[in-house]
């Protein structure tokens, strides 16, 4: 079994284990992957690297947990790691691209993570704000409010409830949709 199936079978095994026990594992391992960025965001700079065991113990976890913690970050990275085929044996490498790592605990939700202190000296508070808005902003849905009653957007002359509100119709065409925001402020 390889580390990456080790991990997601600890991590995600509904099957041996109550909701609880795994609520109680997710709270542990937030905690060290919280000392673990801790420790990474103090030098930003340097580039980690190492075995999974060798980082595992320089991090205070186990094998398999740094495999937990590599899968989390795996996207952040400025060269991805073999997550899936890597072994005892295998180099990888914690060198993070910091906005990119910033911006996927934002959308992780991982306030833990990315309200560390450190996240200000190094993207710099009024930048690290701009990012933040700018992240919540784009899973942001707009949702199109059009009345039942008022004439259909497509310029066709029927009401929408007639026309493109009718179950199954054509979605508005985006260019539609943006006239339309255009004429009602929105």
């Amino acid at each position: 079994m390889t580390l990456f199936e080790q991990w997601e079978d600890l991590a995600y095994d509904t099957k041996t284990r109550t909701r609880e026990q795994i609520d109680a594992f997710w709270k542990d391992y937030f905690e060290k992957e919280k000392n673990i960025y801790d420790s990474l965001l103090n030098n930003p700079e340097e580039e980690v690297k190492g075995t999974v065991p060798q980082l595992a113990e320089k991090y205070n976890v186990s094998v398999v947990e740094m495999t937990g913690f590599l899968d989390g970050i795996n996207d952040s990275l400025v060269e991805q790691n073999p997550l899936k085929t890597m072994d005892e044996n295998t180099v990888v490498s914690l060198n993070f691209d910091n906005e990119r790592l910033y911006r996927n605990m934002i959308d992780a939700d991982a306030e833990w993570l990315y309200g560390l202190p450190q996240w200000d000296d190094i993207l710099g508070a009024d930048n690290k704000k701009a990012i933040f808005l700018d992240q919540k902003k784009s899973h942001t849905v707009h949702v199109l409010k059009i009345g039942r009653n008022e004439p259909c957007p497509c310029g066709s002359g029927k009401k929408y409830k007639f026309c493109h509100g009718k179950k199954g119709a054509e979605p508005l065409s985006e260019d539609v949709i943006e006239r339309w925001k255009g004429e009602h402020n929105g």
